[in-house]
């Protein structure tokens, strides 16, 4: 049986200059046990190895998280090796019609933007939610974005510079849904909250544009993970301030 280290599964880990990848290594140095996830487990397993290399616990799985039995099959592996989960971090997205008008979208994309952004993190929250109330300290953290926001006036529904229809309805969705989650796991003292990371540099020439590096990005995220038991529940986030939506 493990020892009491706290247990922390990110979700869409496959990119070394992603967010996902930022955040484990962050966590990692702080001492944390990582489960780093990804639908293809040979990129998920060499980011693994590049994180060991700097002495982090860490774990690779495959997971897609628009599958039940992927899902239940990582469940049973969680179970069976940490007995618990301490921190839930629903990291994976999509974003796949940039610059798509709602009149021109086409629905194939759109349901799979929802069944990434916000069914696959309902998913996580609603089959690990055993495990993790078996936590002293349980938290979950959903990857949300300003583009699901009314309030944000950069990049809100109303103003966003590349549209992004489905993305950010889905985003919107899933604001939403932290609310309703958080409704009903406070009870088991479950903390539930969105954070939108910012405008994130994952990709070549986003600095350029004025993109944040993805070590500025994950402190909001990690705060969220480790927010004491009186925080914040059902709240939206940026840089631990709220967030209109």
């Amino acid at each position: 049986m493990e020892s009491k280290q706290t247990i922390v599964l990110i979700t869409g880990v496959s990119r070394e200059e992603g967010i996902g990848f930022g955040l484990a290594q962050a966590m990692a140095n702080n001492g944390f046990t990582i489960v780093i996830t990804a639908r293809q487990k040979e990129k998920v397993e060499v980011l693994s190895e590049l994180l060991a290399k700097d002495g982090a616990k860490v774990v690779a799985e495959q997971l897609d998280i628009t599958n039940e039995d992927s899902v239940q099959k990582l469940v049973s592996f969680v179970e069976s090796k940490f007995q618990r989960l301490d921190v839930l971090i629903n990291n994976a997205g999509a974003g796949l019609d940039f610059g798509v008008h709602p009149l021109q979208t086409d629905f194939e994309i759109t349901r799979s933007t929802f069944e990434v952004n916000l069914f696959g993190a309902w998913r996580m929250a609603k089959h690990f939610y055993p495990l993790l109330k078996e936590s002293d300290h349980p938290r979950i953290v959903n990857i949300s974005s300003g583009a699901g926001s009314f309030g944000d006036p950069v990049f809100g529904l109303g103003v966003h510079p590349a549209v992004v229809t489905s993305y950010g309805l889905s985003k919107l969705a899933l604001n939403g849904l932290t609310v309703k989650l958080d409704r009903q796991m406070k009870e088991d003292g479950i903390l539930i909250n969105s954070v939108c990371p910012g405008f994130v540099a994952t990709a070549p020439g986003m600095l350029e544009m004025g993109a944040r590096p993805v070590s500025e990005a994950v402190d909001g995220i990690i705060w969220a993970a480790t927010l004491p038991d009186d925080g914040p529940s059902g709240g939206f986030f940026r840089d631990q301030k709220p967030l209109p939506w």
